[in-house]
Parts: structure tokens; C-alpha cells; sequence
């Protein structure tokens, strides 16, 4: 079949990704290939200290990249898109969204990327003997109850962005296992919420705001390759006013950007992992077995499938970069040189590429919100350097560079130096990654191992999403996720690898040695709320 048969036969996947800057659908045929795909362009906003996204931002950054899906498939293959074999909707992982009985909206959305839970988060991981990060919902809500916020009481559901974008389609209060692991953790025996620490939360819970069991408000968890609802007429009117794109369609669960990251990569199953960087950046390493100790640094979450994946998550990544590389080509513009923006960061990145490994002293905080894994309450950039340094653009740039990866490096430090996790397969994928020299190449040196780049890195979590979708729709009896994707997907994927050189290796670790010494600068730096 044509691709224009099989989108007007209703054969296609779509998968819809809400990242932290762009939501973005795409549209998949029979053989996972992407057709076309739809963006809208968006940014959190800090609203009264609070990073959010507005509701009715979502809904019309909803619309308005399905309407430019259809627009392009409408122009690319003369057929409108009415129909779909099945549909996914991934977002941001964590957060807290909590509604009343009414669905109303309590409070507004508060981001992974708000670090305003650690005396709840602390707390909660004395308490459950587990790591519970500060951007996790149950941070999030303890603090909320600890801080005898008004709305607690009214508290009826507590989803995830991407469990209330499904809600909104589908009318189901439902959620996949990867994104639910970043709400409460899971047992994995069960693959649902881990039933000791839900016993011991409602415990907490006693003589506070709560008055509904943990358990009846979190959405209910759905496992990969199961159906979990249908396009409702009103979910159809709310993709696509118009009416053309009808209800009807299959969901898979709604999962977290991580856990499509790691469908878009392969990288589920155990010393296998991914890196995901652009506005944040994280890791994700399938364990073999659990770590010997609790981490704060360390997060444990889940692959889609449920098994366990160390996660370190770092906030800030490329906006710092961003910023700079900003101010050089406004400088290039001033002087009648108007670079255009994808010439100007290959330009700054091979410079980049050709500054001394250590980058002659020069270190860089690029910390635009808190960043737990370094101990950083909140956003505060900074640089610093030796007086001896070479202070020259190749050094600068080199800098700012190691920057957006050097607090993912320590704590995978921790991960592979104290718990002595083997690092076989890493894959990247990311707008960080857009110009992969030397990105790529030093990211395998602040790892010590090879790192990967896929054909289809560029096309990230909404790919990633799709196939979770049309594995739900076409998997063959018995089939598990891992063999779909190393059997269907992934088997013919070409890539491009690079290993850690020793040079490399030394520079970045030196880079890091100055960089965790001028940690308490940053830390002095921020002003006691």
C-alpha cells in the first residue's frame, strides 16, 4: 500500500509528546517509518515562584500541533487523516496535577522542574527507605500537606501531564508503569504501587488536610501492550474542532518522556541505557539487580515493561548554552554579519570542539532552576575562572558545553564507581544532540563508554510513544516489548557511535574536579528563602 492508502485506510499510529519547549505529534505507517509530523512551540512560565504550564495552554498546544499534523499530511500525501490504527500520548514525567470531584483544577500545574518538596522528599525517603525526589507527585503532594494547603482536602485525583492529556482524550483516569514510577514507586513483583509504602503514606496522612486514601486518588495503572480507552467524541472535538479526525481510535497507556526515550533507543533492557538532554538532561541505566544503598542522587523508576532503571535527573541542561550562543550571534548581527541559527551552533560547536580538554580552568554552573543532584536549592548561574587561565572563545565555549553535562556526570559517578553499575550500550537523543560533534563525543567521555546516536534520535519521545502505541495494536501472541523492538524495529537501525578518548577522558575529569570545588560558591550564591 501507498502511504496515502494506509493513512486513509486508518492504518497509521500517531504518537503525541508534550516536551518542556515543543509538543509534537507524529505519524507512523506499518513499518514505523515516520509520514509526517505536527509541532507547537511552547515554554513554561515562572508564575508566583512557580514553574508552570496553564491548562489551556496544554489543550491548545494540543490542537494546534494536531491541526499542523494534519495540515502536513494533508499537503505531503493529498489525503486528509480522519482515522488511526492507535494512539499514545506521552509528556514531562512527575509534577503535580491535582483536581476535585468536579475535575475542576485545584492549583496550578507545578513542574518537575520546581524544587520547593525537599523537606517532604526527605522525609518520605526516610520514611520508605527509598529515594523520593523532590520533583516526584508524591513529594509534591506531601509537601502540600505539610505546608496545610487548602486543597488538599479537596483532593480527588493527582495525575501526570500525560495522564490528563489520556483523561481528555479517552474520559480514563489511567496511567502507564514507567510515568507511575515517577509518581510513587512500584513494586516490581506487582508492577502497581508498592502496597507497604501506600500503607505507610496513608499513616503520614492521619490528622492532616488528606482525607481520601492514596490509593483512590493516584490514576490506575494500565501495562504495556494493553488498551487503556478510546478516542471519545468529545476527546475527537478537543483534537480536532473541525470534526474530520473521528473518535474511536485505541490508546496505550500514557507514559513519561523517559520511558519513551527509552523505547526510541532500545535501550530496555539490563546495562543498557540513554541519555535524553535538551532542556534537562537525564539518564536512564537498566539495572540487573537493585543498588546496594539508597541514593538521593539516584532515582528508581522503571522501564515501560516495569523493571527497574536508575535514573539520574539533572534540571538544567541547554538553556544556559542556548542563552550564550544567544548573545554571539546577536553580537555577529550587530557587526552585519546575521548568522543563521543552525550555521551559528555548528560554528560555535567546532570551536568548542577545539578548546583544551580541561578547558584551562574555566568552569561553569549553568543551574537555571535547583539542581538536587548537586545540592543547589535553586536557580543560580555562575561562572568561575583560575587566573592563569586561557581565557579565549574556544575554552569559553568548551565550558559551557561540559556545563550542560557536568551534573549528569556526578551522579552517574556514583552510580558506576559505588555501585559499580556496568555501562555496556548508552543511547542519546535530544536537541542537545542536533549538532552531535562534539556533543556526543563528550558525553562518552564524562561516561567512559560508547555512546550512540540512532538514525531516528531526531525524532525523540513522540516516536518513541508511537511505537508504544503500535505495539499495542500489533504485537503477535507472546511477544514482548523487547522482542518487538530488537525484531521489528530497531534490526536493520543504523547508527552512529562514538567511544571515549583518553584525552578527553582526563580533561573532563579535571573539569570536574574544579567544578564540585566551586559548588559551594553557587551554593553561597543562593539567597535563604
Amino acid at each position: 500500500m501507498s502511504s496515502a492508502e494506509i493513512i486513509k485506510d486508518g492504518k497509521a499510529v500517531i504518537g503525541i509528546e508534550f516536551g518542556s519547549t515543543r509538543i509534537k505529534a507524529v505519524l507512523i505507517d506499518e513499518e514505523r517509518a515516520p509520514l509526517a509530523v505536527g509541532v507547537y512551540d511552547w515554554q513554561n512560565e515562572l508564575l508566583d515562584g512557580v514553574w508552570t504550564y496553564s491548562l489551556d495552554n496544554v489543550r491548545k498546544g494540543l490542537r494546534d500541533c494536531f491541526a499542523d499534523l494534519m495540515k502536513n499530511v494533508e499537503e505531503k500525501y493529498g489525503t486528509k487523516l480522519e482515522k488511526a490504527a492507535a494512539i499514545g500520548i506521552s509528556a514531562m514525567m512527575h509534577g503535580y496535577l491535582v483536581f476535585d470531584e468536579k475535575d475542576e483544577q485545584l492549583v496550578p500545574f507545578r513542574t518537575w522542574r520546581n524544587t520547593m518538596t525537599e523537606e517532604a522528599a526527605d522525609k518520605l525517603t526516610e520514611v520508605f527507605s527509598f529515594n523520593i525526589p523532590q520533583r516526584w507527585s508524591i513529594a509534591h503532594l506531601y509537601q502540600a500537606m505539610l505546608n496545610k494547603e487548602p486543597h488538599v482536602g479537596k483532593i480527588s485525583f493527582m495525575t501526570t501531564l500525560a495522564g490528563y492529556v489520556h483523561y481528555l482524550l479517552t474520559g480514563e483516569k489511567v496511567i502507564g508503569t514507567g510515568d507511575a514510577s515517577g509518581i510513587f514507586p512500584i513494586a516490581q513483583d506487582t508492577c502497581d504501587y508498592d502496597a507497604e509504602m501506600t500503607a505507610k503514606f496513608n499513616e503520614l496522612a492521619k490528622g492532616t488536610e488528606l482525607t481520601a486514601k492514596l490509593e483512590d486518588i493516584l490514576p490506575r495503572i494500565v501495562r504495556v501492550g494493553e488498551c487503556a480507552g478510546k478516542l471519545t467524541e468529545a476527546g475527537a472535538k478537543l483534537l480536532d474542532p473541525t470534526g474530520t479526525f473521528k473518535a474511536g481510535a485505541p490508546f496505550c497507556p500514557p507514559e513519561g518522556d523517559a520511558q519513551t526515550g527509552m523505547a526510541a533507543t532500545n535501550s530496555i533492557t539490563p546495562k543498557t541505557g540513554n541519555v535524553s538532554a535538551g532542556t534537562s538532561i537525564f539518564s536512564m541505566i537498566v539495572l540487573e539487580e537493585n543498588l546496594a544503598s539508597v541514593h538521593r542522587e539516584i532515582d528508581i523508576v522503571t522501564t515501560p515493561c516495569g523493571a527497574p532503571v536508575a535514573m539520574v535527573h539533572c534540571n538544567s541542561c541547554t538553556s544556559d548554552l542556548d542563552a550564550w550562543f544567544g548573545i554571539f550571534g546577536e553580537l555577529l548581527k550587530e557587526a552585519g554579519c546575521d548568522m543563521p541559527k543552525g550555521k551559528l551552533y555548528d560554528l560555535l560547536y567546532s570551536l568548542a570542539a577545539d578548546g583544551e580538554t580541561d578547558c584551562s580552568g574555566i568552569v561553569s554552573y549553568n543551574y537555571f532552576a535547583g539542581e538536587p543532584v548537586t545540592g543547589v536549592k535553586d536557580g543560580k548561574l555562575l561562572m568561575m575562572r583560575d587566573p592563569e587561565s586561557a581565557f579565549n572563545i574556544r575554552n569559553l565555549l568548551r565550558s559551557l558545553v561540559y556545563s550542560c553535562i557536568a551534573s549528569l556526570k556526578a551522579g552517574m559517578d556514583i552510580l558506576t564507581e559505588q555501585e559499580h553499575v556496568k555501562l555496556e550500550k548508552i543511547y542519546a537523543h535530544g536537541g542537545f544532540f542536533k549538532t552531535p560533534v562534539p556533543s556526543q563525543n563528550f558525553l562518552s567521555a564524562a561516561l567512559g563508554a560508547d555512546v550512540t546516536l540512532m538514525q531516528t534520535a531526531g525524532e525523540g519521545g513522540a516516536w518513541g510513544i508511537a511505537l508504544l502505541a503500535d505495539y499495542m495494536v500489533r504485537k503477535e501472541s507472546g511477544e514482548t516489548l523487547e522482542d518487538y523492538l530488537n525484531n521489528r524495529v530497531f534490526a536493520d537501525m543504523k547508527g552512529n557511535t562514538v567511544s571515549p578518548q583518553s584525552d578527553d577522558m582526563d580533561g573532563i575529569n579535571k573539569y570536574m574536579r574544579n567544578y564540585l570545588s566551586g559548588l559551594a560558591a553557587v551554593k553561597a550564591a543562593v539567597p535563604e528563602k
